[in-house]
């Protein structure tokens, strides 16, 4: 009998865990699942307390399915990186490991970790480590010359070709473990980090993820291509909390799309085939920061958008923080954001080119921002998104592409009810006025209480233009 250690991150799940499945490939070894909390750590990184809060209930229904199957979870907590990696290492020795098993996390600082766990074990105790997270696996989409795409639409052509080659299987949960008795169930400390209730929209446990994806798959996917950018539409999938901290598999994703659309690789303009193509941004994000890891550390990709001079203005950060700046649409997204944890995605490129664009705000604050209160937040995803709106990153729209925010509002919320729902102020302000209420006539008899636009949409692009301009000159004469 071997033992074997399962080190649970970003997988908090029993289905299709490619770690957990190795480590019970033999229904005679004894295999114990860890999970190790990090508090300083997701400090560092911007964790927010509702993503926190959704770890901690999730591990709590994690440990009951592990028991079901004779597995212990066994729960620590150290300060940071620097304080787990000796810790673990003294764990294996500990508990006489023969292999530690964990699926792969991708951003910088946990690739280190990982390396530095291996070489102070120093083959000891084998280290096996998976590919997760993902549709595909890193490197296994790339140039001729074995470069990585710097563009979305040719590495969807490419991954798309790849995916239907390797067709990447869902691994079954691990059987019960007959021959080990049932681990009594202890009950989880909490995190020293602050938490706060997800709500009801996000119900804990893989199960409860599982059939969200069922249900979306079977009810909303036809009509996801027409209705995924309208936000008063309840027509997004709602599963990214659950894929962040794996609770769900991508490619659980994908097989239950192709079970409800099996044509729908065939069909690009179809919901189905939409919402793959997410998946595929998804993947586009993680690969890149294996590829770029400087974009684990707050750096722009494009090297010369460094020099652009950034308005360094509170006032005006907060009144975006708070969904006080004048624009309906960006203010309503932000007011969501602040009450749920969660935005449409639509939403987020509006508000991120308002900050950066209209505001002219330095975009690794409106990255950190959105991370501290995103239930849903992913480096990856979150980052390439920032820098996408703010033209800084690979893929990115040209500097020059400015988003109208009134515009933007009355295109993807034309009647205002995404608007009246969260600015409850301007429930009275006529479906003519509501994208600019400043301008209703009757805005000083109502005594409307709603701050007035805080930048000139025009001044701003023209500002913003000027400052990028200047950027690409100051790279070019350096």
């Amino acid at each position: 009998m071997k033992n074997h250690i399962v080190w649970l991150r970003n997988d908090l799940r029993v289905h299709d865990n490619p770690a957990l499945s190795a480590a019970c490939a033999n229904p005679s070894d004894r295999v114990m699942a860890l999970f190790i909390a990090t508090p300083g750590q997701w400090r560092q990184h911007d964790m927010s307390p509702r993503q926190a809060a959704f770890i901690h209930d999730n591990l709590h229904d994690l440990q009951r399915s592990l028991a079901q199957r004779g597995i212990s979870l066994h729960y620590q907590q150290c300060e940071n990186f620097s304080d787990l990696i000796p810790w673990l290492v003294d764990f294996c020795r500990r508990e006489r490991a023969d292999t530690l098993f964990y699926n792969y996390q991708y951003e910088f600082n946990e690739r280190q970790r990982d390396r530095e766990v291996e070489r102070r074990l120093d083959g000891q105790v084998i280290c096996q480590g998976f590919d997760d997270g993902m549709l595909l696996p890193p490197g296994a989409v790339t140039t001729g010359d074995r470069q990585m795409y710097k563009v979305f639409t040719p590495f969807r052509r490419a991954f798309l070709q790849r995916l239907i080659e390797a067709d990447p299987q869902c691994l079954p949960a691990p059987p019960r473990r007959d021959m080990i008795a049932a681990p009594a169930e202890t009950e989880l400390a909490p995190f020293d980090y602050p938490r706060q209730s997800p709500g009801p929209d996000y119900p804990v446990g893989e199960e409860a993820a599982l059939s969200r994806l069922r249900t979306f798959c079977h009810q909303q996917l036809q009509d996801y291509a027409g209705g995924r950018d309208i936000p008063a539409l309840d027509s997004t999938s709602k599963l990214s909390a659950y894929l962040t901290l794996g609770v769900l598999s991508p490619r659980q994703c994908y097989h239950r799309l192709r079970k409800a659309c099996p044509a729908a690789l065939d069909h690009p303009d179809s919901g189905a085939f939409t919402w793959l193509n997410e998946l595929i941004w998804r993947d586009f994000y993680r690969h890149l920061l294996v590829f770029f890891p400087r974009l684990s550390q707050h750096r722009p990709f494009i090297r010369w958008t460094r020099h652009v001079a950034w308005r360094q203005d509170q006032n005006l950060l907060c009144a975006w923080q708070q969904g006080k700046t004048g624009f309906p649409i960006v203010d309503a997204a932000m007011r969501q954001l602040n009450q749920t944890g969660w935005m449409h995605n639509r939403l987020r490129m509006i508000c991120a080119s308002f900050l950066v664009k209209d505001l002219l705000i330095d975009w690794r604050e409106g990255e950190r921002y959105f991370m501290n209160q995103l239930i849903d937040g992913d480096l990856a995803a979150n980052n390439g998104g920032w820098q996408w709106a703010a033209s800084t990153g690979t893929d990115a729209a040209p500097y020059f592409r400015i988003f109208n925010p009134t515009t933007q509002g009355r295109r993807f919320d034309e009647e205002g009810h995404f608007i009246r729902r969260w600015l409850p102020e301007l429930a009275a302000v006529p479906a003519k006025y509501l994208h600019e209420p400043h301008l209703w006539p009757q805005a000083d008899y109502a005594g409307l209480d709603y701050p007035q636009p805080i930048v000139d949409h025009g001044q701003a692009r023209r500002t913003a233009l000027a400052a990028y301009q200047a950027a690409k000159t100051q790279e070019s004469s350096g």
